[in-house]
């Protein structure tokens, strides 16, 4: 583990990974320290980006798609494009890999007219792009609401229970979002602990509308709380992208058995030359080795495998770094 955080730091990532918006005396009373030494912990690790919790939304709930992009650049010009990249709202994990010629990135278009302009037209032009492969997300198996933290996370079942919300019902039907709501999620991108009292001021809403919608977006699906996290804080260094083939009949089977493994942070299926992307984080290149000849090697229907390690992280879900 690394020396800047301790076995403290640990247990509150997992007990907001479990509840983004639990109280201080909450997480305190469960974890056994007292209010202001959670508060005083969570305000640190978030002063030094390692710890964030944010709202996220889940774009297909609104009929939008989830693009992977690989952008091959020259050397010299891919920290810019991803540095401009990460500057755009639609766009979250945006990554060099592959010793620094290569961009990943996810991209939210809203409409097939936004898919076109990026691909087709802005991204080949950026001049130094040698070459954009997109793939659409067509199922994530593992992601989004379901955070890495959840399995790396100390804390044990009696803790969990706790913390964890009562399951919230779903709602069916469309989710029609006015100019309010797309400030409120806006928001809560930036601040998912953001009280009531400072969302009603800055949307206009009163503190019970503010509540009470956050409550019908979260049971319709198309928001949930999420934390950016330094993987470090669970001894984690290395981040490695895999492109895998997969056979069709096998697809679904061996998607859900990654989205099972310990080291998957996501996994999805998509179009494109393979059909099965995941990001992997283990804790050296000595763990991913042997998390790829055991784990994913005990996968007979992979019929090809891509490694790309991350040698930069510019953008976590919604943050540059």
């Amino acid at each position: 583990m690394d020396s800047d955080y301790d076995e403290l730091d640990r247990r509150l990532v997992h007990a907001l990974q479990i509840d983004g918006r639990a109280p201080f005396s909450t997480i305190a009373e469960v974890l056994g320290v007292s209010d202001r030494t959670i508060a005083r912990r969570y305000a640190r690790l978030r002063s030094t980006g390692a710890l964030r919790v944010l709202g996220g939304v889940d774009p297909t709930a609104l009929g939008a798609v989830l693009w992977l992009l690989r952008v091959r650049c020259a050397p010299t010009a891919s920290l810019p494009v991803a540095e401009a990249l990460a500057r755009r709202p639609d766009t979250s994990w945006v990554s060099l890999s592959s010793g620094g010629t290569e961009i990943t990135c996810v991209v939210r278009t809203e409409s097939e007219a936004d898919s076109e302009a990026l691909l087709l037209a802005k991204l080949p032009h950026t001049p130094r792009v040698e070459g954009v492969t997109a793939h659409s997300v067509l199922y994530a198996f593992y992601g989004g609401p379901d955070n890495l933290a959840g399995k790396l996370g100390p804390l044990d079942e009696e803790a969990i229970e706790r913390l964890r919300r009562p399951p919230m019902p779903h709602r069916r039907g469309p989710v029609r979002l006015d100019d309010s709501d797309r400030k409120l999620l806006a928001l809560l991108a930036t601040d998912g602990r953001a009280g009531f009292e400072q969302l009603a001021t800055e949307t206009g809403w009163s503190p019970t509308t503010v509540r009470r919608r956050m409550t019908e977006l979260r049971e319709h699906g198309l928001l949930y709380l999420d934390i950016d996290v330094d993987w470090r804080i669970f001894g984690v260094h290395a981040r490695t992208l895999l492109w895998l083939s997969v056979a069709p009949a096998h697809l679904e089977e061996v998607g859900q058995a990654l989205a099972e493994h310990p080291e998957i942070a996501f996994a999805a299926a998509t179009t494109g030359p393979t059909n099965l992307y995941a990001s992997v984080v283990c804790a050296n290149q000595r763990e991913l080795y042997r998390y790829l000849t055991t784990r994913v090697a005990a996968l007979p229907a992979i019929t090809h495998l891509e490694t790309a390690p991350v040698i930069k992280t510019v953008k976590m879900a919604a943050i540059q770094t």
